[in-house]
């Protein structure tokens, strides 16, 4: 009778809970006059973050979660397609200078700013030039002290020519360049609206974007509502976005909010959680097929590459040995780790340390599973050295310890003596780049979608800490042509001298790549048209839902 009350009790709750969302939403839509059908309150898209979005200025879009938001708000010069392809924005075309210095972008006259009354009797304005002048020096204004900086730190200058034209010099070639423009830092923003807000801008976004804030509750709610004077349209005219409007929730525990989603209070589910991954996938990361006539799940390449790294400094015999080093990357079968450590979701890293979804990534220069071979390579370290125990310790942290104990085991069958080291992420990320360890586990997510990013931590020019090289890896052929591939402005030559220096790493086996990570995206069924895209960006513009 109790247990019964009880259910009772909560499907009351359940019901009450609903009734007050219907409520809010209703409320939502309808108080401002309008008079939109229920239809209305289906176009809604609603997903949740896991902490609180710290601001809505582009500005300070540095976490995804920022990013996503920010990306719904507000456009730049430039966009980025799924393929990664760089493509007009409120630029409708421009031209580089034949020494590659200076970009000339030519802006479209039909970008709005979202309706504010601080823009006068028509409570809106047309995007010029000279707002991306205000905007790229609010940018690198150090009292500002955006996090995105640093995106301009190769640009000499930047002027508004004329309402139309804004001009971007560099101080030196950068074929990456037009990527970085992409990045939701160089987003404009109207002089006014900043200056009348001030910090308080964060809260009081203003952009072009296919969406325009509406509401925040801080770690409770947000809410944009549709741009109906949004510029860009799909292929047969119509205007975008087609969703009425974006709501996010801020709930902090990944098992709730997975069990939103599967109750259908959620639209959109983001990559997987060890406290539910095994429950809606197989171990070859199939969807399971309870899920199967409510779900939709979309997987591809993600611009991430985990790694072990050997600090090439070291004074230790093992890791100052090549021999050794292409036995670890022989030694383990990378697609067997990812099947059991992470139900297939990750593509085994079997080719360089250029990411599988960028261009210059190549399949074949990396390591395949070769026990025999990883054999063979030790055996000749003990002949030439004299050392018959040689040993090895891979440190990480706790996130990673099952994929560092799996390449232990499988490494120790080899002749190698391996002990895994466990210490906290803020000591390794210290240690790590003061040469305080000799093999580390490492990530290295794009921060700019070119090969360029990811090669740079073997420029010798980089050595951490003042650099991205962690292993102090050090060879002068690819300096050479890490240094050539920044005057080189043919892509496909570009691509070329990547995967030459990558091949090259892989020769010389500083790092054990692991795998590309993937990008793992679950919908409900009447979700249409959401995409995937190797920088994991969140568009919403050509989102339906039935």
């Amino acid at each position: 009778m109790i247990k019964f009350k009880q259910e009772k009790k909560s499907r009351t709750l359940n019901t009450i809970l609903k009734g007050l969302l219907l409520l809010q939403l209703s409320y939502l839509f309808f108080s401002c006059g309008n008079t939109k059908n229920e239809k209305d309150l289906n176009q809604v898209f609603r997903y949740n973050e896991h902490k609180n979005i710290g601001s809505l200025d582009p500005a300070f879009a540095k976490d995804n979660a920022d990013i996503w938001a920010v990306n719904q708000l507000f456009n730049g010069l430039v966009q980025m397609d799924d393929g990664l392809n760089v493509q007009p924005c409120i630029a409708k075309r421009w031209k580089v200078s034949p020494d590659a210095l200076t970009y000339s972008f030519l802006l479209r006259d039909d970008v709005f700013f979202h309706k504010q009354k601080l823009f006068g009797k028509d409570s809106t304005r047309t995007v010029k030039a000279s707002d991306f002048e205000y905007s790229f020096n609010r940018l690198i204004d150090t009292k500002i002290a955006s996090s995105g900086r640093w995106v301009l730190n190769k640009v000499e200058s930047f002027s508004a020519e004329n309402d139309s034209t804004f001009t971007i010099k560099l101080k030196q070639p950068f074929p990456a360049f037009l990527g970085l423009l992409t990045m939701k830092y160089c987003s404009v923003v109207p002089k006014e609206v900043v200056e009348h807000y001030g910090s308080n801008f964060r809260a009081n976004p203003i952009g072009t974007g296919p969406f325009k804030f509406k509401r925040w509750e801080e770690n409770i709610k947000l809410v944009f509502r549709k741009n109906n004077n949004y510029f860009e349209k799909d292929s047969n005219g119509k205007k975008l976005p087609y969703l009425e409007a974006v709501a996010i929730t801020f709930l902090p525990d990944k098992q709730s909010e997975f069990l939103q989603f599967i109750q259908g209070n959620l639209d959109f589910l983001n990559s997987l959680d060890a406290s539910y991954q095994d429950d809606i996938l197989t171990s070859k990361g199939e969807l399971r097929e309870k899920y199967e006539t409510d779900i939709n799940m979309i997987r591809g390449p993600y611009l991430n590459t985990e790694y072990l790294g050997f600090f090439m400094d070291s004074e230790t015999p093992e890791i100052q040995s090549k021999l050794i080093r292409q036995a670890v990357n022989y030694g383990f079968d990378r697609k067997k780790m990812m099947t059991y450590l992470r139900n297939g979701i990750g593509i085994p890293a079997n080719g360089g340390f250029i990411p599988k979804g960028l261009p210059g990534y190549n399949a074949t220069i990396g390591y395949t599973y070769n026990p025999e071979k990883s054999k063979a390579l030790i055996k000749q370290f003990k002949e030439e050295t004299g050392n018959n125990a040689p040993k090895l310790t891979i440190t990480t942290t706790s996130n990673y310890l099952n994929f560092c104990e799996y390449i232990q085991r499988e490494l120790q069958k080899t002749g190698l003596i391996v002990t895994v080291d466990v210490i906290p992420a803020s000591t390794l990320k210290s240690a790590k780049a003061n040469g305080k360890l000799n093999l580390f586990r490492a990530s290295w997510v794009a921060d700019y979608p070119d090969a360029q990013n990811y090669l740079s931590l073997f420029y010798s020019g980089n050595f951490a800490p003042n650099g991205p090289n962690y292993t102090h890896f050090k060879n002068e052929n690819f300096d050479t042509w890490y240094s050539q591939s920044f005057t080189e402005t043919t892509t496909k030559t570009r691509e070329k001298i990547y995967s030459k220096m990558d091949s090259l790493v892989m020769q010389e086996a500083p790092i054990i790549s692991l795998y590309y990570d993937e990008v793992v995206r679950f919908t409900r069924q009447n979700v249409n048209n959401l995409g995937i895209n190797p920088i994991n960006m969140l568009d919403l513009k050509k989102v339906t839902k039935l």
